[in-house]
């Protein structure tokens, strides 16, 4: 009688949330099937009393806060995020919704992907919904990325492209894009998780 394989080990990874943690959610949900080989090991954020450690705490998900006000300065917050990510030893690092920008410490730990509600590189930053409209272009959507030091920079993923309706605004079109964002973040991490990761993208750590 022969012995079936062993089942291979889900990739660890950790989340990173700001807010109501949707996207965490989908991962969540993504990760109970054995099959999409992935591991939650964590869920941090930058504030604490948010949705998102609630539904990492309703998952039995070992959750951690790291506040900037609770730091000299940037980088001694960057310094102890990177720590904290350090202890639970992700083969690399989700950004759901995550609403800072981190430092070199941080990026010089495992591999960081982020979604962003725009086809990079056009309209990067903070307001990517609001920009694509105000350019008139007809196709948006959004992008998953490596995450690097400069601002939507890194590497691209993935990508998925939403049609822009002429009676949208920002917040119709913006959920919209979120549906596609949250399925290509699961796509992409179950992808990355069974598959490996690619060779090391550049993530222009800068040290000075």
């Amino acid at each position: 009688m022969t012995t079936p394989p062993a089942a291979a080990e889900p990739t660890p990874i950790v989340v990173l949330v700001s807010g109501s943690g949707t996207n965490l959610q989908a991962l969540i949900d993504a990760a109970a099937d054995p099959d999409y080989g992935v591991q939650i090991r964590a869920v941090g954020a930058d504030r604490d009393g948010i949705e998102g450690l609630a539904r990492a705490e309703r998952a039995h998900i070992d959750t951690f806060v790291v506040k900037t006000a609770d730091h000299p300065d940037r980088a001694q917050w960057d310094a102890a995020l990177a720590a904290r990510i350090s202890a639970y030893d992700p083969t690399f690092v989700v950004c759901a919704g995550f609403m800072k920008i981190v430092g070199p410490a941080t990026l010089a730990g495992p591999p960081m992907i982020n979604t962003h509600p725009a086809l990079l590189p056009s309209f990067p930053g903070a307001h990517g919904v609001r920009d694509a409209l105000a350019h008139g272009v007809r196709i948006t959507g959004a992008t998953c990325h490596y995450v690097d030091d400069g601002v939507d920079t890194g590497a691209i993923i993935d990508q998925r492209a939403v049609r822009i309706e002429d009676d949208d605004t920002e917040e119709s079109l913006h959920e919209r894009i979120k549906v596609e964002e949250r399925q290509m973040l699961v796509d992409v991490v179950g992808r990355l998780a069974r598959t490996g990761l690619p060779e090391a993208p550049n993530r222009k750590v800068t040290t000075s």
